[in-house]
């Protein structure tokens, strides 16, 4: 499998953590009365758990295949690294 030629740029594991203590811890809370609301809120929660496992396995496979993963903390680095052709509009 060829390499990429640069570090595969992911969301630092902390961005879901936060998001996930977030609408478990307070969104929850307020959003326990409705359930309407708390039905989308709970679906929301799923999602997130849903894409940070799909993105350790995505690291996983990289790793298998020797692909280096770089985790990005904020939109600025990117483009710090990245040329504008580089990134997908």
């Amino acid at each position: 499998m060829a390499n990429l030629g640069k570090p595969l740029p992911l969301p630092s594991h902390i961005h879901y953590e936060l998001l996930l203590r977030l609408l478990e811890q307070q969104t929850m809370a307020v959003a326990y009365q409705n359930p309407q609301i708390r039905s989308q809120v709970q679906d929301l929660i799923v999602a997130l758990r849903k894409a940070l496992s799909q993105q350790r396995q995505l690291e996983e496979t990289c790793k298998q295949v020797k692909i280096d993963v770089e985790y990005q903390w904020s939109t600025n680095q990117l483009g710090d690294r990245f040329l504008p052709e580089d990134v997908a509009p």
